[in-house]
């Protein structure tokens, strides 16, 4: 449909069973708005109107008395097929009884031919009325798909909590359960033996225990929310997190920023290393990878871009995220749960063979 405020051409569908006040019609368009071109298409009945809606017109000028056709025949067609485009009644006489009732059939206004000079008015604001009415629409539309994005990612919220609480509880039970409970048993152990010997081998192993249950602690806790976030920042934080991982795997890797990391981190950066960790995670698992690089962009209003790039096999994007969360593809899916969240969008780029690219701005 053609915007009100451009000097472009107006198309009119004319439902007029006199030629001349068609023609009448034309020429105080051009009087009235010589900036703009104004093309008019005239039909009298019902088989014409339906055959000249299948083009598109920015408003229809329907005549009040006809005699096979009228305009409340017309808004009924227009009702029918769905059909928004705005109509305005132009008659030689028009009572005020039935100036009202077709207005509230769904006419948008009225206009007698003896006053064909306020016809271009008249058509830009019907025209103006219709492009709020679809802007009201398009939001109305937008704020329904918002809403019902929240609502999956309310659901999905709490499958993700679910999900981390159940990982975290394997993590105490497997590891550090275990050890301390080896060194429960080396220390009854130690203190039910009579030799000496014995006891103090009982004890180290017991303090051997101990230790490693101090580095599994830490290795937790580092996962959960590393202290050199808090206290070095986020690159500092992402150095260490990818060094970590990427060493043992035997992965080259390099991290590096852009724009000046801020005094005071916000929330969207733990969400950041997250987002690194998690990205890294993927890549140590299932990418075949030999490098992987992290930038990361502090940019204005405390937002925070994050890059992970691999060289590894990539996958198939679409086959992969079929929509349905599964144990093949959870841990992308924790990544653009993680990101949405936090009001941000992630993308993914890849193909098999050519790597893998995730981008996100928190």
């Amino acid at each position: 449909m053609t915007h009100p405020a451009d000097p472009a051409t107006i198309r009119l569908l004319c439902v007029e069973d006199n030629p001349d006040d068609v023609e009448l019609m034309a020429i105080a368009l051009e009087r009235g708005d010589p900036h703009r071109r104004y093309v008019l298409r005239r039909v009298d009945d019902a088989a014409g109107f339906v055959d000249a809606l299948q083009e598109d017109h920015d408003v229809i000028l329907c005549d009040f008395n006809m005699p096979r056709f009228s305009p409340y025949a017309a808004l009924q067609i227009l009702v029918a097929r769905r059909c928004g485009t705005p109509l305005v009644v132009v008659t030689r006489a028009i009572g005020e009884e039935a100036a009202v009732h077709v207005l509230r059939c769904g006419a948008k206004d009225y206009l007698t031919k003896d006053k064909l000079g306020t016809l271009p008015q008249i058509v830009e604001r019907v025209m103006t009325e219709r492009q709020r009415v679809l802007e009201q629409e398009r939001l109305g539309r937008e704020l329904e798909a918002a809403y019902g994005r929240l609502k999956k990612l309310s659901a999905r919220l709490v499958v993700a909590q679910e999900r981390e609480r159940t990982l975290i509880s394997r993590e105490l039970h497997d590891h550090l359960g275990q050890t301390l409970t080896g060194m429960v048993i080396h220390l009854h152990a130690a203190k039910r033996s009579g030799d000496p010997d014995t006891a103090r081998k009982h004890t180290d192993t017991a303090m051997a225990m101990a230790q490693g249950a101090v580095g599994q602690l830490k290795t937790l806790s580092f996962a959960l929310r590393p202290a050199q976030l808090d206290l070095l920042g986020l690159v500092a934080a992402a150095q260490t997190a990818v060094q970590r991982m990427a060493e043992p795997a035997g992965l080259a890797f390099s991290v590096t920023s852009r724009g000046d990391e801020p005094d005071k981190l916000g929330e969207t950066a733990s969400v950041a290393l997250r987002l690194v960790q998690e990205a890294l995670n993927n890549t140590v698992r299932h990418a075949q990878a030999s490098r992987i690089g992290v930038r990361l962009r502090f940019l204005p209003q405390a937002r925070i871009g994050v890059l992970v790039v691999d060289d590894g096999v990539g996958f198939n994007k679409p086959l992969v995220l079929d929509g349905q969360p599964s144990e093949h593809n959870v841990g992308l899916y924790g990544m653009i749960e993680r990101t949405e969240l936090a009001g941000g969008r992630l993308h993914i780029r890849t193909y098999p063979g050519q790597g893998v690219a995730i981008r996100a701005v928190l």
